[in-house]
């Protein structure tokens, strides 16, 4: 937009009227260097090696690979190259928004057959290459798991496998399960035999 020869308007002006510091006119973009490349290169080959790793862990890494580095260099390194840790992260077991609050009907009842009460948890697995998640569907007077599904997503469709496979064999008179988003979707609430 910054005519350089221009016979009537200075580059000056016309920076001016862009509002552009003239600097940015004669900025020249170099790459990174090729430390930095190499340590990227390190990082990424080490992030599919263990991608649970976080900055911390990194930094330690290449520090004893012989690399004199700072957590700041990893972290932006890191954050350029779109790679972080994988972990679980906080409320994974928020309700959606659209979702119905089912009463609590367990309060002062007291389990005393099979097929009373069953109940649902999505807990994490962790593995050598990250983490997985596992639905189990349980009787709790016979703390029987009936099924159970592995994912790793979060979505709602192996939660509804595997009460679809649970209730093949039987109908609980209560299911309990947290206010999370799988235990309170339609798919969910809506499984029938």
């Amino acid at each position: 937009m910054i005519e350089v020869d221009h016979p009537a308007i200075s580059v000056r002006r016309q920076c001016a009227l862009l509002g552009l510091p003239r600097a940015s006119l004669y900025y020249q973009p170099h790459g990174e260097s090729a430390e930095t490349l190499h340590l990227m290169r390190l990082l990424d080959a080490q992030y599919t090696a263990t991608p649970f790793y976080g900055i911390r862990r990194m930094t330690a890494w290449l520090r004893a690979q012989g690399y004199p580095v700072n957590h700041k260099r990893v972290a932006r390194l890191m954050q350029q190259m779109g790679i972080e840790a994988l972990y679980t992260k906080p409320k994974l077991s928020q309700a959606a928004a659209e979702h119905t609050i089912y009463p609590y009907l367990l309060r002062g009842v007291q389990v005393e057959r099979v097929n009373q009460v069953w109940s649902t948890a999505i807990p994490y697995v962790r593995l050598h290459q990250g983490f997985v998640s596992l639905v189990a569907v349980m009787d709790w007077f016979s703390r029987y798991v009936l099924s159970w599904a592995l994912s790793v997503t979060m979505d709602v469709h192996f939660c509804v496998e595997a009460l679809e496979n649970a209730l093949q064999g039987g109908q609980p008179a209560i299911f309990n399960t947290d206010q999370g988003a799988q235990g309170t979707s339609r798919a969910f609430t809506e499984c029938e035999i």
